[in-house]
């Protein structure tokens, strides 16, 4: 038996070792675990190439629960050490990497990622555990080896009867962390961090339930039935998950399957998915999932998990993913994402710029396939990707170069069209009398009945632009298109809105028109509503409450963020009274000399009008329903 001590300049690193990791000790097991897992492929090379003239069998990885020992026991099949090796590595190397790693990041270590990256994965274990031992043998015709460390840099390390290859991890769970003695804590980990890890990983035991063959012995009380109860390895992981995989592999099944053992409390099917399959200038597989997601800008629980050779690493993939993909589902894996880095390091990364560009690309080629093979399908899916789609627009411009093959603006008749499309198809009747083509939207079919209605008598189309980020969108695209605008439906009079060379003759003088003028003005109030007098066809309503589109759209912008003009979210809301001077309504008021008549007048036409827009609430609705019942007595 030999003893010594580690080489290290740092006296109380263990200590150290647990302050900086403690923050989020459990990754533990899965640094153990990986290890065991780099063994166990290293082997499989090994054995591949001829070096080791050994049998490399089925290795599995086993975790095991010794609760009255309160011991946690990590034993693999893999490569295992010499003495010698031990010496080495954890000795020494490791040890260098501990030191390395404190004098780099002891303001800051709080990244649990860092480390694999130090060569400190096996010393996470005394986060956790106040003795470890390694009972180990190597695939070499070796003794087997016995080191010991109890949290000092005091070791020792001896001869071990250990009869099969392979390392066993001993920790002695330290008082503080006696929960990693659970089953169920020890269950969970092994799901968050192992689920995919390529070698098999047993964790106990279970029933299963196998159908007995004809003619197979059994016991006596079993002859009846058809199945019988064995107990098998409870293996937790699946070591061949669908992204390891070729697309022509696998189903449109298969990926739903997949689906849901990513996201097992998942009931709604994914719209469609993305399989990512690269190997230069980076590697990255995976899998996106298109959820259904409608207008919803909900905070998001199922995220899409970044993994690193299949161990999984985080749901937080800022900066990996575009952003406007963060609210996909599915799996990313790359060996080439610096785990080692901060979160604004990893955004500046090279290699990460790449990775997030390809993810993009890809992406708008598969959105474009989609489109293009069933477009009947792609506008059926439409209102459920859209959100992701039009901030892709707004906020990646690679997306945005590529997004007109595929983006649809839908019509409140459901019919679909492309951005091209659109021109094509509407400029013939919706260019106005300066040549720019006027693209009539509503945000809201129900609270905008009226007015759609009053343009599709005119033969226009109608959009029907709903999600929360549109005014952006929209802001966007009339910058890229110079002669073309879009404009709600209820922003203006519909002659107002596509004006044409024809103008309706009003009725009154320009001296009837200043008096109606006056005395609207007088009546309506001035901080809601700018009175604007309008000939209009007679048979035009006589009061249309309408939105100016720029200060609208300005407000909006501001309320959902990043544009608009500063603080117009909180300006109150404007609208202008378009009154028709060709009706019969602005005749009777204009001759009414019954001042309180006239006032009655006005009030019921602007209840009238606020009525149909969904204005008239409150204390002003209940006045009108009893002032409209005297009036019918």
């Amino acid at each position: 038996m030999t003893t010594g001590k580690i080489n290290v300049s740092v006296e109380n690193i263990f200590p150290l070792i647990k302050k900086f990791l403690y923050s989020d000790h459990e990754i533990f097991l899965r640094e153990l675990i990986s290890n065991g897992t780099d063994a166990t492929l290293k082997l499989k090379h090994l054995t591949s190439i001829g070096e080791a003239k050994v049998e490399y069998g089925n290795p599995i990885i086993e975790v095991k629960i010794d609760k009255e020992g309160k011991k946690l026991h990590i034993i693999d099949q893999g490569l295992g050490m010499t003495a010698d090796e031990v010496e080495k590595y954890i000795n020494q190397v490791a040890f260098s990497g501990a030191e390395e790693f404190l004098d780099k990041y002891k303001d800051s270590a709080k990244d649990s990622g860092i480390i694999g990256h130090f060569g400190l994965g096996f010393y996470s274990a005394f986060m956790v555990a106040e003795k470890v031992e390694i009972i180990t043998k190597s695939f070499k015709d070796e003794p087997a080896a016995h080191w010991t460390c109890d949290g000092s840099p005091e070791f020792t390390l001896e001869p071990a009867d250990k009869t099969t290859r392979g390392t066993e991890i001993i920790l002695h769970i330290a008082e503080d962390s006696l929960e990693f003695l659970e089953d169920s804590k020890i269950t969970g980990l092994l799901n968050k961090y192992n689920k995919f890890m390529p070698i098999p990983i047993k964790f106990g035991t279970k029933t299963e339930k196998i159908e007995q063959k004809k003619g197979e012995e059994v016991a006596a009380e079993d002859v009846d039935k058809t199945f019988t109860e064995v107990e098998v390895d409870n293996i937790i992981n699946n070591p061949n998950p669908a992204w390891t995989k070729q697309p022509t592999e696998l189903s449109a099944e298969d990926y739903k399957t997949f689906y849901h053992e990513l996201y097992p409390m998942q009931f709604e099917e994914p719209l469609f998915h993305i399989h990512l399959n690269v190997d230069y200038p980076f590697n990255l597989t995976g899998i996106l999932y298109f959820p259904k997601l409608g207008s919803d800008l909900q905070i998001q629980k199922d995220k899409i998990q970044l993994y690193q050779n299949q161990v999984y690493v985080t749901d937080n993939v800022e900066g990996i993913v575009p952003e406007f993909l963060m609210m996909l589902k599915g799996v990313v894996d790359s060996p080439d994402i610096p785990l080692n880095v901060s979160r604004s390091g990893l955004q500046a990364d090279a290699a990460v710029k790449k990775i997030s560009n390809y993810i993009t690309r890809k992406v708008a080629d598969k959105l474009k396939s989609l489109f293009t093979e069933n477009r009947e399908d792609f506008e059926q899916k439409w209102n459920d990707i859209k959100i992701v789609l039009e901030y892709g627009m707004l906020s990646e411009d690679k997306f945005y170069e590529k997004a007109g093959a595929f983006v649809l603006y839908p019509t409140v008749d459901g019919k679909y069209f492309t951005l091209e499309e659109l021109k094509e198809n509407l400029s013939a009747n919706q260019t106005d009398k300066d040549g720019k083509l006027v693209v009539l939207y509503a945000g809201n079919k129900e609270a905008q009945h009226s007015y759609i209605e009053i343009a599709k008598d005119k033969g226009y189309e109608v959009l029907l632009l709903d999600s929360p980020i549109i005014s952006h969108l929209i802001q966007k695209i009339e910058g890229d298109n110079s002669n073309m605008t879009f404009v709600r439906v209820d922003s203006d009079h519909i002659d107002n809105l596509i004006k044409k060379e024809e103008t309706t003759i009003s009725k009154l003088s320009e001296e009837e028109q200043t008096n109606l003028k006056t005395v609207l003005e007088a009546i309506v109030p001035k901080q809601t509503y700018s009175v604007q007098l309008e000939a209009l066809d007679s048979n035009a309503s006589p009061f249309i409450i309408t939105q100016p589109e720029f200060m609208r759209r300005m407000k909006e912008m501001s309320q959902s963020g990043g544009g608009g003009m500063f603080g117009m979210g909180n300006m109150p809301e404007m609208y202008n009274l378009v009154v028709n001077t060709n009706s019969e309504l602005a005749t009777s008021i204009l001759n009414n000399k019954d001042k309180d008549a006239q006032e009655s007048l006005v009030k019921q036409a602007l209840d009238l009008a606020k009525l149909s827009q969904n204005l008239l609430k409150g204390e002003a609705l209940t006045a009108f329903v009893k002032r409209s019942f005297e009036l019918i007595k």
